[in-house]
C-alpha cells in the first residue's frame, strides 16, 4: 500500500516549486498553503507530510493517527513539537545546507549596496536626474570601498564559513565568533564584544535559542563603532529590533541590513517600519535563503528523507 503524503505549504517554497518529485514515493496531494482551520482536516490519515512554517503540537497532531514522518522544507524546525513527536514515534526531517550559497551571497550584495549605493545610482539614470543634471558624472551619495574593512562573522557554521570566505575575496579582514573554537579555521577567533567593537562590518548567521535571543542588544551595539554595519539573515528575535532602530536614529550605528524579522511578514507596529526610507537601511522580504538552485535542491533533498525513511533509514532525522 502506497504512503500517503501531504504537501501542506507548497507556495512557501516559490509558485514556481515543483514537488511532483514526490509523486513517485506515495499518493501525493499538494496544497498551495494551509491555515490552521483547515490542518487537523488535511493531516487527519496522512502518512508523511511536507511543511514550512506551521506550527505542529499536540493541540493538532493528535488527530492524526497514521501520521509517522514529518519532513520540514528549511533548516529551522521550531515551529516543531519535536518532544511530542518523539512521544507518538513521529519522524522529523529537516534539511540542513541547501540554502548555504544563497544566503551568502546576499548577504554579501546587501554589504556591498550599503557600501556603493548602487540602486540609488541606478535611480538616478532611470528617473532622468543624469540626463538633465548637466554633468558627466555623479559623486553622490558617497560612496565607499570594502577592501581593508573589517568584516565579523557572528556563527562559523555553513553559511558563516561561506560568507567569511567571500569577504576574504575582497581583502576584507575577517573576525569569526563562534560558540565553540574551531581548530580549522584560519582567521582570527574572538569574543563576540571584542568583534562588536572591532568589525566594520558584522553579519549574523546563528541559529534562534535562548542563548542568541536579542545576543545583539543596546549594551553589544553600544560597543560597535558609529559607522559600523549590521546584517542580519539569522533570525529576526536574535538583534534586539526596537534598539537597532534607536541606534540608527541616534547615530549610533553606521548601515543596518535584515532579512529577517520577530514577526514575518513585517507587522505594522514593528519598530523597522519607520527605517524603510532611510538610505542607509536595506530590508529585504525574508528571501536570501531562496535563489531557485536553493529551492530546487530543499525539495530534492525532501524526497531523498522520504526515500530513505521509508527504507527504514533515518537521514536527517531531528527527533532521534
Amino acid at each position: 500500500m502506497r504512503n500517503k503524503i501531504v504537501v501542506l505549504e507548497a507556495e512557501t517554497m516559490g509558485k514556481d516549486a515543483d514537488f511532483s518529485v514526490l509523486e513517485r514515493l506515495g499518493d501525493l496531494t499538494v496544497y498551495p498553503s494551509t491555515d490552521e482551520f483547515k490542518l487537523k482536516r488535511r493531516i487527519a490519515d496522512a502518512e508523511i507530510i511536507v511543511v514550512n512554517k506551521l506550527k505542529l503540537n499536540r493541540d493538532n497532531l493528535k488527530g492524526a493517527r497514521n501520521l509517522k514522518l514529518i519532513c520540514v522544507t528549511a533548516t529551522g524546525y521550531d515551529n516543531i513539537d519535536v518532544n511530542y513527536c518523539w512521544q507518538r514515534e513521529i519522524g522529523v526531517c529537516n534539511v540542513k545546507g541547501y540554502s548555504t550559497s544563497s544566503v551568502a551571497q546576499v548577504t554579501l550584495l546587501m554589504a556591498l549596496e550599503l557600501l556603493t549605493h548602487i540602486g540609488e545610482y541606478s535611480a538616478l539614470v532611470r528617473n532622468g536626474s543624469y540626463t538633465n543634471g548637466g554633468s558627466p558624472l555623479m559623486t553622490e551619495p558617497v560612496f565607499h570601498e570594502i577592501e581593508g574593512l573589517t568584516w565579523g562573522v557572528v556563527g562559523y557554521g555553513a553559511i558563516g564559513r561561506r560568507v567569511a570566505k567571500l569577504a576574504s575575496a575582497f581583502d576584507c579582514n575577517i573576525l569569526v565568533c563562534s560558540r565553540r573554537e574551531h581548530m580549522e579555521c584560519s582567521y582570527e577567533q574572538v569574543s563576540l564584544d571584542e568583534l562588536c567593537g572591532r568589525a566594520d562590518i558584522i553579519s549574523l548567521h546563528v541559529p534562534l535559542n535562548d542563548g542568541t535571543r536579542r545576543m545583539i542588544n543596546k549594551r553589544r551595539i553600544g560597543l560597535m563603532k558609529n559607522s559600523a554595519m549590521l546584517i542580519n539573515v539569522a533570525r529576526g528575535d536574535v538583534v534586539d529590533e526596537l534598539a537597532v532602530c534607536d541606534a540608527l536614529f541616534r547615530g549610533e550605528l553606521g548601515a543596518f541590513a535584515s532579512d529577517v524579522y520577530s514577526t514575518e511578514p513585517l507587522t505594522v507596529t514593528s519598530p523597522y517600519n519607520a527605517m524603510t526610507l532611510s538610505s542607509n537601511v536595506l530590508l529585504t522580504p525574508h528571501m536570501a535563503w531562496a535563489a531557485k538552485e536553493a529551492r530546487d535542491r530543499c525539495i530534492r533533498e525532501v524526497e531523498k528523507n522520504i526515500e530513505t525513511y521509508i527504507l527504514g533509514g533515518t537521514r536527517s532525522r531531528v527527533d532521534l
